[in-house]
């Protein structure tokens, strides 16, 4: 398995598919054709789909600048993964090369059928039933076990990804007006956050906060600004609400929260492993479902619960999002992922204290290895309409335009 930095990456929003992916295609095809004055894409599937929604034709063109760019949207012809585009590169109209790129989910792609991985496998163990057996018999959290294969230099890379969640919540916690599109959505990040510091209840006050966090972020990404894949930019938000929440409000040590974010990686990096992360490919469940287990893993890491309650706690966060379709109104990733990132990162608080209790009384019946592999098989049950092709559910019934 590999390493978590693969989970955790910096990059433009609003989608780590439909345009950090395509952001690195196009990267790749310039510094191997630097000599190109001309560039001929074309997006399939998904990408075809949804891309204007996700400004998968914006990021290619910015990055290619200033070499001529032309970019076909092939709704007709279909590809093994949804998320496929080839890109042609030529100078004084002869081709130079042309590749296909596959954009697997959380920025990741692959080239002409390859993984184009930056970090080799770093891990021995692909299942948490392994990893719960290996650190059983070495007495060992779940974050040591993470530390003692990533190494020491993956603290300073885990610092950064800490600070730039907390940047992303804060800059959208203070931003006001309208995010881009024919949606023409309000932000309301700022408001939620004010109304939040009206309540009484400590409760209610605790929960709206979360929620305005989980807002700021994910507005931050339907705007096209720099945040965290956690697992992926559409389900950016629920992470950076949780530790932005702990860190501030509840005032936890900054390292018991990188050491939370970890484990969290860890939860995603299983999901990616033994499933997918892929929104096209299944749905929101591989999306805001992931990230959900990877709140729920880190929340119940951070309150010092065992191995056992953390996987329990993860298991519970995915369980509860399976067939979670992917049915954005416009292509945009704004209705329905902004409000389900908020309703995610507050499930996440509720499935660690549930499995806090409900391990001291039962054994699971329901392990984390068996949810991933139930999301994986839903995921292949789920019609193409309703994987993040805008073609069903919310997408059809929600008016796209004001």
């Amino acid at each position: 398995m590999q390493s978590i930095k693969n989970i955790y990456k910096i990059g433009p929003g609003p989608s780590s598919s439909h345009t950090f992916g395509p952001m690195k295609a196009s990267s790749y095809m310039l510094e191997k054709y630097p000599e190109a004055d001309r560039f001929d894409v074309i997006l399939y599937g998904s990408l075809a789909l949804t891309g204007k929604g996700h400004l998968t034709d914006m990021i290619i063109k910015k990055t290619l600048n200033p070499k001529e760019t032309n970019i076909e949207f092939n709704l007709k012809d279909t590809c093994k993964h949804p998320n496929t585009m080839t890109i042609e590169a030529f100078k004084e109209n002869q081709s130079l090369g042309k590749h296909q790129f596959v954009s697997v989910g959380g920025g990741k792609i692959e080239i002409d059928g390859q993984k184009n991985d930056e970090v080799d496998d770093v891990y021995p163990h692909s299942t948490m039933d392994d990893i719960q057996n290996y650190c059983k018999q070495r007495h060992l959290r779940l974050d040591q076990y993470i530390d003692i294969f990533e190494g020491p230099e993956f603290d300073a890379y885990m610092k950064n990804i800490f600070k730039a969640m907390l940047k992303c919540v804060k800059t959208g916690l203070n931003k006001t007006g309208v995010l881009p599109g024919s949606l023409k959505l309000d932000r309301v990040a700022h408001a939620l956050f004010q109304s939040a510091n009206s309540c009484e209840d400590i409760t209610d006050k605790n929960n709206l906060l979360v929620c305005s966090y989980a807002y700021a972020a994910s507005e931050q990404n339907a705007s096209g600004g720099m945040v965290v894949t956690a697992p992926t930019m559409g389900s950016c938000g629920v992470l950076p609400s949780l530790v932005y929440h702990f860190y501030h409000d509840l005032h936890y040590p900054k390292v018991t929260l990188i050491q939370g974010l970890k484990v969290a990686g860890l939860i995603g990096n299983l999901i990616q492993t033994n499933a997918t992360i892929s929104g096209a490919k299944a749905g929101c469940q591989a999306e805001v479902g992931a990230a959900c287990a990877m709140g729920s893993a880190m929340v119940a890491y951070c309150q010092m619960q065992a191995n056992e309650q953390i996987e329990c706690a993860a298991e519970i966060g995915l369980e509860h999002h399976l067939g979670l379709t992917c049915d954005p109104v416009g292509g945009y990733v704004m209705i329905p992922c902004i409000e389900r990132n908020a309703v995610a990162a507050t499930r996440c608080i509720d499935a660690a204290r549930l499995a806090k209790y409900i391990r001291n009384v039962k054994k699971n019946r329901v392990s984390f290895d068996m949810v991933v592999k139930t999301m994986n098989l839903t995921g292949k049950k789920l019609p193409i309409e309703l994987k993040e092709s805008a073609l069903g559910g919310l997408a059809v019934v929600v008016p796209d335009k004001v």
